[in-house]
């Protein structure tokens, strides 16, 4: 079934509102949900806006709290989200560093107490599309076993990298585990099987069973002990500058998985001598690849095909979504 974006982002908008949105943040905070699937990241577009209305409805989101400056040394600045939407808090935080960018040539936004950011790497397209280079991560909750260990005691901690190119942005956004749960969860509804293995089953043996993984909880850091070290660093550099809680201190509930730490760094390329010929550098880099796919390419080849042709969502949860917006 497929609607079109602006169906797709009416729907949700109206859902915002009768959930307590003022009327300029359900437009923003419904056009972040619309472009997610506009962009082919169904997991975290439609599929899970069901369960954002759910953690506003448990008072884990307060839809009228907006991030706040606590302190501000030079090009870094920590700031609280007050436990406001996540996409909202992190597309103002990067917006922020953005600006601090342009004034200072590199600008960090340090964020706290904000909720699951939904798609990052909306936030480095924004930074893209502002001509910057921009890294961005979050902690999550624990989700993702330390090498050596079948705990779960770090977070995936997703990762953001985007580099500005006029013919196509480049924009690396992933987990560190090799398959997000999201991920997961799409090739388990496909029935498909994983093309690498993801993770451990209950019995502890590898497997590229999507469900096998989920059951676990034991999901592989990407490069084994590397992903583990990167993880852990990504966790810990975001609640050192945020000065906000780390993966161990976060509910492990879906559900109550809040007061999250999360970095919001800009590179004003502009400010830099040479800008005219670096201009032209991630061109060559990309040539350099002869053909192969680069970070970002997809995802502009999906939303063309999504604009014309409508964006693909999940008939039921459209349905449970359209009777949200009607009550």
């Amino acid at each position: 079934m497929r609607v079109s974006f602006e169906e797709l982002h009416e729907t949700l908008r109206r859902a915002l509102l009768k959930v307590g949105f003022e009327q300029g943040r359900a437009d923003l905070c419904a056009r972040l949900f619309a472009e997610t699937d506009r962009d082919g990241v169904y997991t975290h577009g439609l599929n899970r806006f069901p369960r954002f209305l759910e953690q506003i409805e448990r008072g884990v989101v307060d839809v009228n709290a907006s991030p706040v400056c606590v302190e501000a040394h030079g090009a870094l600045e920590r700031w609280d989200g007050r436990s406001g939407p996540g996409n909202l808090n992190a597309r103002q935080s990067m917006e922020r560093a953005l600006e601090l960018s342009r004034r200072q040539g590199v600008g960090c936004v340090a964020l706290r107490n904000t909720n699951h950011w939904m798609r990052g790497g909306s936030y480095g397209w924004q930074a893209a599309d502002a001509g910057a280079l921009a890294f961005c991560w979050t902690n999550t909750l624990p989700n993702l076993p330390p090498w050596g260990s079948a705990r779960p005691l770090l977070g995936n901690n997703p990762l953001v990298i985007a580099a500005p190119r006029p013919a196509g942005h480049v924009v690396l956004d992933m987990a560190v585990s090799q398959f997000s749960y999201g991920a997961l969860a799409a090739y388990r509804s496909r029935g498909e099987r994983l093309p690498v293995v993801g993770g451990f089953d209950a019995e502890g043996r590898l497997t590229q069973d999507p469900a096998a993984v989920e059951e676990s909880g034991r999901p592989l850091p990407i490069g084994f002990w590397k992903g583990s070290g990167l993880a852990l660093l990504l966790d810990m550099a975001a609640a050192l500058l945020a000065g906000g809680l780390a993966t161990h201190q976060i509910p492990p509930d879906p559900l109550e998985e809040t007061r999250l730490s999360q970095v919001f760094l800009a590179f004003d390329l502009n400010s830099l001598e040479g800008t005219e010929t670096a201009a032209h550098v991630a061109d060559d880099i990309v040539a350099s690849l002869e053909g192969v796919r680069y970070p970002g390419e997809r995802t502009l080849q999906i939303r063309l095909e999504n604009m014309e042709q409508g964006i693909p969502v999940n008939p039921e949860v459209w349905e449970q979504v359209k009777q949200t917006r009607e009550r």
